[in-house]
């Protein structure tokens, strides 16, 4: 017998776009549509390819809900912006002339696939957004160094452009990386709690 998945509280925005209310389709643009806008600016589009993108994604979950009755099992954003990802690539492959996906549907054709993949996109985020956060309390020395080592330019050389030997460059590098590790484990520790 299958486990009977929960409906996520997020299935109100789902609710407010087959009823066309006006105040939740507005409150989805406000929260969600400058994460997508600036995705799509960063991987090769415009702010007008953001607004085509979104608008047909929303379009797609509607008709999913409308005709296969689509239930929300993870929150609604890490799931519109999964959708957004996938046209968003389905795009780029057309304009280089490369096959695109056979079923315009084909986002919502992996099943429940989707809502595991959009839960993992939301702790990657989450952990995303705690590294920067553990980040920014680094000494600006420490930020300068990692920042640098993490642009895979050779390390001899950003010891060069630091002024420092390769040896003291390396060695900071990896106590500023065990101090990052350290205020990220100790912030997760206090989440745990």
């Amino acid at each position: 017998m299958a486990e009977a998945k929960l409906i996520h509280t997020d299935q109100r925005y789902l609710t407010g776009l087959l009823q066309n209310d006006t105040a939740l389709i507005r409150e989805i643009y406000d929260r969600f549509s400058g994460k997508v806008k600036a995705h799509i600016i960063q991987n090769s589009g415009s702010a007008d390819d953001a607004a085509d993108i979104f608008q047909e994604s929303l379009i797609d979950i509607y008709q999913q809900a409308q005709h296969k009755n689509l239930q929300l099992t993870c929150p609604f954003e890490p799931f519109l912006f999964l959708v957004c990802k996938r046209k968003w690539l389905n795009e780029l492959k057309k304009r280089s002339r490369q096959g695109v996906t056979k079923d315009p549907d084909d986002v919502f054709n992996i099943g429940e696939d989707v809502f595991a993949l959009a839960e993992q996109f939301q702790v990657q985020e989450d952990n995303a957004s705690l590294f920067c956060a553990m980040f920014k309390q680094l000494s600006g020395r420490c930020r300068k160094i990692i920042n640098k080592c993490l642009a895979n330019s050779p390390q001899e050389e950003v010891a060069e452009e630091l002024g420092v030997s390769y040896a003291y460059l390396r060695k900071k590098k990896s106590e500023c990386t065990a101090e990052l590790i350290k205020l990220i484990k100790t912030k997760q520790g206090s989440y745990n709690e």
